[in-house]
Order: C-alpha cells, then structure tokens, then sequence
C-alpha cells in the first residue's frame, strides 16, 4: 500500500560552475551549469545536478538581476524518511528578482535502494533567505 507522505528542508549549494555554451547577444545567453547540493531535513544528503539554462535578460555587474529559465535532472542520494537510496528530479524554473522557483518531478523508476518505487512532485525556493525545499511523495 502506498502512503501519501510530505518531506520539507532546506539545501546549500556546495558547487556551482557554470559555462556560456551560446551568447546570443550582449543580454542573452544560454549556459550549462554543474551543481552539487547539501540536503538537510527530512530529506538528508547529497545531489548533483547538471542545468541547462536560457538568460532572457543578463546585467554583468550584478548576477541577481539575470532573468532564466532553466531544466535540470537532480541525482538525490540519501535518506528519506530513515529509508536510504536514490532518485532523480526533473527540474523546471525561473529565476527572476533574485530568487528561483521550481516545480519537480520524481523521475520514472529512478529509485534506489529503499527509496526503490519512490514516486510523486516537489517544489523549491532559492532567494537571499536560503533554500527550501518540499517533496510529496510515495512510497511502495
């Protein structure tokens, strides 16, 4: 029997490098960013993400004025619930004023471990308060 269940935390960044794969003019651009995570809450551990981002807007003296919208797949590894395994998001967001907003999904038969037959959506926030994060989801 599957179980409704709700897991809320906050994440740092840990690494961020990303790199212009396509200027399409002085204000816009496209970029590839690898990025690790720090997980802690009722979700702890460690992600990877690799994002694929499109800049409608780009201010070079001031990263936080950028307009993006951006996909990524994120590789959780670690516990939910006391349940250690993995799985992968799919990642769909915007940063704009500052803060990222995402929406996510758990990736088809991406689990792992106990966390194996993991399905369900999330949602994140990043802005100058921090990061958190809140997943729905089930569990075999």
């Amino acid at each position: 029997m599957e179980t409704d269940m709700r897991a809320k935390g906050t994440y740092t960044v840990k690494k961020w490098e990303e790199k212009t794969y396509e200027q399409i003019s002085p204000e816009m651009k496209m970029t590839k960013a690898s990025v690790e995570y720090g997980f802690s809450g009722e979700l702890e551990g460690k992600a990877t993400v690799e994002y694929l981002m499109f800049y409608s807007y780009v201010d070079p003296t001031d990263q936080h004025k950028a307009t993006a919208s951006y996909v990524g797949l994120i590789r959780f590894d670690g516990t939910v619930a006391g349940r250690a395994g993995s799985f992968v998001l799919e990642d769909n967001g915007t940063f704009q004023s500052g803060a990222a907003n995402s929406t996510l999904r758990i990736a088809n038969d991406s689990g792992t471990g106990a966390l194996q037959g993991i399905t369900g959506t999330g949602i994140y926030r990043a802005d100058r308060e921090g990061c958190r994060f809140e997943l729905e989801y089930n569990l075999p």
